[in-house]
C-alpha cells in the first residue's frame, strides 16, 4: 500500500474498529419507549376498524378502483380536474401532482385515482374519463392506467397478508430451532417490533399501502433477522469464553465487537436506498422509505431489544468450554 493511500485511508474510517459503548444501561428506557411506539402503531394501523385496510391508505392493489398517470405540457389545475372527473359519476376521486413543479409552481404530471360504481363498466368509464381529460387539458399522455376490480383486490389483499404471515412464521421457526428458547424470544421480539413499527410508519405518513409495501416489509423481515443473528451469534460465543463475566458486561462486549460491522452494513444500504428514493420515481418511493426506516429500526432492535432480552429472561450459560479448532498436520505444516 502506498504512502498516499495510507494517509488517506483513516479519513474514511468514520466508525472505529473497536468501540467501548455501554449500551445496556439504556436498554430498559429504550424498551419502554419501543413498547409505547408499538402499541401506538397498532392502534393507528387498525383504527378506524374499516375494511379492508383500517388505518392504512390502501392502494388500488388492495382497495380496487382505477389508477391513471397523466402528463401534459402545462400546469394542471388539480381542483378543476377533480370536478371534471366527479361529473362522470365516480367516487373517491383523488388527483395528486407528481414529478418536479414547473416555474410557476404547478405540476405538469399527476396521479388520478377513482372508484367506479359496481353498476358501471370500468373499461367504459376509463375511456369516458380519458376523453373528458383530453378535452379539458388538450393533448394528454396517459402513461399508466390500471383497473382492479373489488374481487381481485380482495384476493390480492388476502395473499399479501398470507405472505407476511408465512414470512414471519418461517423466520420465527428458524430462529427457535437455531437459537433455542431465550435467544429465540429475543430475536422474535425484535422481528415483531420492526414489522409493527413499519406498519405504523405507513399509517402515520399516509403512504400508499400496496403490494410494493408488502415486498418492503418482507425484505425488512429478512434484514432484521440477519442483523439480529450476527449479534446473537457473538453473544453465544462469548458466553462460552467468559463464563464468569457479568451478563450486562458480556452483552456490551458482544455488541461492541459487532458494532462496526452492523453500522457500516446499514449505512451502505441506506446510501443505496436514499438514491433510489430520490431518483426512483413515485412507484419506488414508498418502498425506499420503508426500507430506510426498516434498516434503522432493525439495527436499533438488534442492540436494544434482542440482546437485553437475554439478560431479562435469565439465559442459562452452557457448561461447554470455548470452542477450539484443532488444526490437522497439513494445516500446521
Amino acid at each position: 500500500m502506498s504512502t498516499e493511500t495510507k494517509g488517506f485511508w483513516p479519513l474514511i474510517k468514520i466508525i472505529p474498529i473497536k468501540t467501548n459503548f455501554r449500551l445496556m444501561r439504556f436498554a430498559k428506557p429504550f424498551a419502554i419507549v419501543s413498547l409505547i411506539l408499538c402499541i401506538a402503531s397498532l392502534v393507528i394501523t387498525v383504527y378506524p376498524l374499516k375494511p379492508p385496510c383500517g388505518g392504512l391508505n390502501c392502494g388500488v392493489d388492495f382497495k380496487g378502483g382505477t389508477l391513471m398517470e397523466i402528463s401534459t405540457g402545462k400546469a394542471i389545475d388539480q381542483k378543476r380536474l377533480v370536478d371534471v372527473i366527479q361529473s362522470h359519476d365516480v367516487n373517491d376521486v383523488l388527483v395528486q401532482g407528481i414529478g418536479q413543479p414547473n416555474a410557476t409552481g404547478g405540476f405538469t404530471s399527476a396521479n388520478i385515482r377513482f372508484m367506479t360504481p359496481e353498476s358501471a363498466n370500468p373499461a367504459q368509464k376509463v375511456t369516458e374519463i380519458q376523453n373528458a381529460l383530453t378535452r379539458e387539458l388538450g393533448p394528454t399522455k396517459f402513461t399508466r392506467t390500471e383497473v382492479v376490480g373489488p374481487s381481485i383486490s380482495g384476493e390480492l389483499f388476502g395473499k399479501g397478508l398470507l405472505a407476511l404471515a408465512l414470512g414471519i412464521g418461517m423466520m420465527m421457526t428458524y430462529i427457535w430451532f437455531r437459537f433455542g428458547r431465550s435467544f429465540g424470544v429475543g430475536a422474535a421480539v425484535a422481528l415483531l417490533h420492526d414489522v409493527i413499527l413499519t406498519f405504523g410508519l405507513f399509517a402515520l405518513t399516509d403512504m400508499e399501502f400496496t403490494l410494493t409495501a408488502v415486498a418492503a416489509i418482507l425484505t425488512i423481515i429478512g434484514y432484521s433477522v440477519n442483523d439480529t443473528i450476527v449479534v446473537l451469534d457473538r453473544i453465544r460465543e462469548n458466553l462460552r469464553k467468559y463464563k464468569k463475566m457479568p451478563m450486562q458486561e458480556l452483552l456490551d462486549l458482544s455488541i461492541n465487537e459487532t458494532f462496526s460491522r452492523t453500522i457500516m452494513t446499514g449505512v451502505t444500504g441506506l446510501m443505496a436506498l436514499t438514491v433510489l428514493a430520490v431518483f426512483g420515481g413515485e412507484a419506488l418511493f414508498g418502498f425506499s422509505v420503508a426500507m430506510i426506516f426498516g434498516i434503522v429500526v432493525g439495527t436499533f432492535s438488534s442492540f436494544f431489544l434482542a440482546a437485553p432480552m437475554l439478560m431479562w429472561l435469565g439465559v442459562v450459560r452452557g457448561d461447554e468450554e470455548a470452542e477450539v479448532q484443532v488444526l490437522g498436520p497439513a494445516s500446521r505444516a
